[in-house]
């Protein structure tokens, strides 16, 4: 009876205890939680929109839509507060926690669901307008940021790395019943791919999908045996140098956790002072692009803010932060193109 109270009662745990805790055990459920509510919207605006489909959503290990499932998962994380908050605190983002990054996601994660309901991307002018469905998938993509052939929905110019993510979220934007897309992409190619998508869900709207999504989807919460001490571990291992705090030590090491003296300012202050002459001189020695040398430093300020971090001036801060850019960008370290560390 012990054992059977503690699950019950796991939300009241410290972090630690509850970081002991199956994930299965968690017996966590859609209906009932903060997620209802969103993938209610979610089916309301299919509703608007005419189409009769409506995804099937079940909680998972992350945001997905199985290989040619058209069934949505979301991040268990976020059918509960308690669990949201430790999520923040192992990772230190919990990726779709507000209403308006969660609805976003759904729609992006709906389009990839149609597309795999109707098998969308066998057709011929599918592949025309995105091409091949059968590309090599690779986390790592060399994107434009200023293509107007597709279209801005999710962050990191996702709908460039893959013609399935292309359509998703060109979908997405078309789902949006705030987009306004006829006006905002009159003028980008792009806009080609929405009237596509526009005439071709009014197509099926109404029929049945040819392929349905399976009773147990892969990577269920309700099925994963791991703590969630080990899940976490397993997640920041997988995402490597794309896990936020994964550059938190060498950062530690080039700036200090405390104001020392009064000539000290704040690490993030410094590198944005010094943002353009930092950019510049790593991307001219390392042969990376400016804006992927960019988005690295962005990325490196939210972090010193996250960590309170000092530099004692600017000389020493500067010399430490060239150093550790150079190394990263040179390959000591990894940068990907997307710009991510």
């Amino acid at each position: 009876m012990a054992g059977k109270k503690y699950i019950l009662d796991w939300e009241d745990l410290s972090d630690d205890e509850l970081l002991e805790i199956r994930v299965k055990d968690l017996n966590l459920h859609i209906t009932d939680s903060p997620l209802e509510p969103m993938v209610q919207r979610l089916y309301e605006e299919l509703a608007d929109k005419g189409i009769g489909f409506r995804p099937p959503c079940y909680l998972a290990d992350e945001w997905l839509c199985p290989d040619k499932e058209p069934i949505i998962g979301i991040p268990f994380c976020l059918a509960h507060p308690r669990l949201k908050a430790l999520e923040v605190k192992m990772m230190y983002e919990a990726e779709g926690a507000h209403e308006k990054d969660c609805i976003k996601l759904l729609r992006h994660e709906c389009g990839h669901a149609i597309n795999y309901a109707y098998r969308l991307y066998a057709r011929t002018r599918w592949r025309e307008l995105f091409g091949r469905f059968s590309l090599h998938y690779s986390d790592i993509y060399q994107y434009r940021p200023y293509s107007r052939r597709f279209v801005v929905h999710l962050d990191d110019y996702y709908a460039q790395c893959h013609p399935d993510e292309d359509f998703a979220e060109t979908f997405a934007v078309w789902l949006n019943p705030d987009s306004n897309w006829r006006e905002k992409y009159q003028k980008w190619p792009a806009l080609q791919k929405l009237e596509y998508i526009n005439h071709l869900m009014n197509r099926i709207a109404q029929q049945v999908p040819v392929v349905t999504a399976s009773p147990n989807p892969p990577w269920s919460a309700a099925r994963m045996t791991s703590t969630l001490l080990a899940y976490y571990n397993r997640k920041r291992n997988q995402l490597g140098t794309e896990f936020k705090g994964y550059y938190d030590d060498s950062l530690k090491v080039v700036f200090s956790a405390s104001s020392t003296s009064e000539s000290s300012i704040r690490a993030s202050k410094m590198l944005r002072q010094h943002r353009r002459l930092l950019t510049t001189h790593a991307a001219r020695w390392t042969g990376h692009r400016k804006f992927d040398i960019h988005q690295l430093i962005h990325r490196m300020i939210q972090r010193c803010d996250a960590l309170d971090l000092y530099t004692k001036d600017n000389l020493d801060g500067l010399i430490g932060i060239t150093t550790l850019l150079t190394a990263i960008a040179s390959g000591t370290h990894r940068i990907d193109t997307r710009g991510k560390i």
